[in-house]
């Protein structure tokens, strides 16, 4: 019998033992596979979102456990064990970055209105005929709606004008433009500067003013991460300022709770609704995948005024995201 096919090792020039051929191949592709997730893992852990391809691997981190898993079972084939400890570090990271980042807690003041809150990315317009079918069903009171060029525009003007004759927009073509639609009184506010547009506006909402913030900044492409971080950086600053006032930022913020740049933004103090309600990390994003694959990058966030309940994803055709569907209740400071 052959010993170098009988032994997993085999024996060199001067009677040394050496791994074989496939032990060999076990620990290369283990050690590939966990110096790209220790990458991705390390960026997390230093509070940075790091340079292409890093920005767009942190929104599917919790999808880098099976990179990691498949790392184990090469070590284990390789008898690595180095780097079976090495990988079993890599899980109990990943496992304790998937739990949900921010601040919870309920308002101590008693409820004084309720809302229901709809935000959707339509693609360039593509699905306005299912946004507006969406809102008659629902019955949001607040829309925010992303992508929401020329003829999107002038089709929710005139087919939800009798539902919600308030509204707070950004004029503009292909992804620029969106608007706030409102049962609720409406006063201009200064949005943020964007790429694409992101109105703001004052709601008088039963008496009580709420803010409102759409988002929508650029996504981070290899070629415009830092763009993409600036206008977030934007939206933190707009929801640090008047933390006193209940704010209700939402849209497609191309970001998740791994992105420090989303981070900054809970940091202020607004809230996930979606995790208040137990709905932390259902994918959003691409629909084509979803709710199978996919990053929650769509995020209705609140003030601390507010609780969150019934969060709800909308599958609408024509477009390659989920909508995001919330009941919040405004309670006194």
């Amino acid at each position: 019998m052959d010993t170098a096919t009988a032994d997993p090792t085999v024996t060199d020039d001067t009677g040394g033992r050496r791994p074989g051929r496939g032990r060999r191949f076990s620990t290369w592709c283990a050690a590939l596979l966990f110096a790209g997730v220790s990458t991705v893992v390390g960026c997390r852990a230093a509070d940075t979102d790091g340079v292409t391809p890093v920005p767009q691997l942190l929104a599917f981190l919790p999808w880098l456990l099976v990179p990691t898993a498949a790392g184990l079972l090469f070590t284990l084939l390789a008898r690595w064990w180095t780097g079976a400890v090495w990988g079993i570090v890599l899980l109990g990271l990943l496992a304790w970055y998937i739990e949900p980042y921010g601040k919870t807690g309920d308002p101590a003041g008693p409820p004084v209105a309720e809302l229901r809150v709809l935000t959707a990315n339509v693609e360039f317009g593509q699905a306005t005929g299912a946004l507006t079918d969406a809102v008659r069903r629902e019955k949001p009171d607040l829309v925010f709606v992303q992508e929401c060029e020329y003829t999107c525009d002038a089709a929710l003007k005139r087919e939800l004008a009798a539902t919600h004759p308030h509204r707070q927009a950004v004029e503009g073509g292909g992804s620029e433009g969106s608007v706030i639609l409102s049962r609720h009184p409406l006063r201009p506010a200064d949005g943020v500067p964007g790429t694409m547009g992101m109105p703001g506006a004052l709601a008088d909402v039963d008496g009580h003013t709420v803010r409102l913030q759409l988002a929508h900044p650029m996504p981070p492409l290899p070629e415009q991460v830092r763009l993409w971080q600036r206008e977030l950086g934007r939206l933190r600053d707009a929801a640090a300022a008047g933390p006193d006032t209940p704010a209700v930022f939402a849209g497609d913020f191309n970001a998740t709770q791994d992105h420090a740049a989303f981070r900054r933004i809970l940091d202020t103090g607004l809230r996930d609704a979606a995790r208040l309600d137990g709905a932390d990390r259902t994918p959003t994003w691409p629909t084509r995948t979803t709710p199978a694959f996919g990053a929650q990058i769509d995020h209705v966030l609140v003030s601390r005024h507010f609780t969150a309940s019934r969060a709800r994803f909308l599958d609408l055709p024509d477009t390659d995201h989920r909508a995001l569907l919330v009941d919040l209740t405004l309670h006194k400071a």
